[in-house]
């Protein structure tokens, strides 16, 4: 008897260690608050992307913006001294979320992740939950803890401070779980509301309620 409870408690721990968190990617994040249906298309129903205009003018900015950051000073970002990284890899299996980092800021006040946007516009919210999540993966690969982290924003050169809160903390592994969810249902989920954003989805043409 006791060496059948204990297959069985085996058996359970077994099963247990097979439970596997779907791997996200931070871009997931930014993408889901912006229209879910982007981040369903890419994991439950994968469809041929269709690479826009708008998505290669932003692979050449963001070159032109690594350019240009290794002549900024830290002064512009309210810090003394320090030293830059390009283009961090970021990964954590604990929250199953991986992501490669623009800018990390490391001085001695501390780290500070920096992303790169095009837009003449304020930052938006889904950009400021992208960096939420990438301050979460600094703290988790260094040990370090991140209260600020910055949106460049070209063309107009604007430096936007972010400030890393819990409530920021607590929506976004929120987010995290509803995305998992929905992948785990296959589930449809609504649009979004702003149908300025579906005229430049590479996504469009799969969606039957967008005219």
């Amino acid at each position: 008897m006791e060496q059948d409870k204990g297959a069985q408690m085996s058996s359970k721990g077994d099963r247990k260690e097979e439970v596997r968190v779907l791997p996200l990617r931070v871009s997931d994040l930014k993408q889901f608050m912006y229209c879910p249906r982007v981040v369903y298309y890419q994991y439950v129903l994968p469809v041929e992307r269709k690479v826009t205009h708008k998505m290669e003018h932003g692979q050449l900015e963001h070159l032109e913006l690594d350019r240009l950051e290794k002549r900024r000073k830290l002064v512009e970002y309210g810090l003394d001294e320090g030293e830059r990284r390009f283009h961090v890899h970021l990964h954590s299996d604990r929250l199953g979320l991986t992501g490669i980092l623009d800018l990390l800021l490391v001085t001695p006040r501390g780290y500070f992740p920096v992303e790169f946007k095009y837009s003449t516009r304020d930052p938006a919210l889904n950009h400021k939950y992208q960096l939420t999540a990438y301050a979460v993966l600094v703290e988790e690969q260094f040990g370090r803890p991140v209260r600020t982290g910055f949106l460049y924003m070209s063309p107009g050169k604007r430096i936007q401070p972010v400030d890393i809160t819990e409530n920021m903390r607590i929506h976004l592994r929120r987010m995290m779980g509803a995305i998992r969810r929905m992948v785990a249902e296959e589930r449809v989920p609504a649009r979004t509301r702003s149908g300025a954003r579906c005229r430049d989805c590479e996504y469009r043409r799969f969606c039957g309620d967008v005219l």
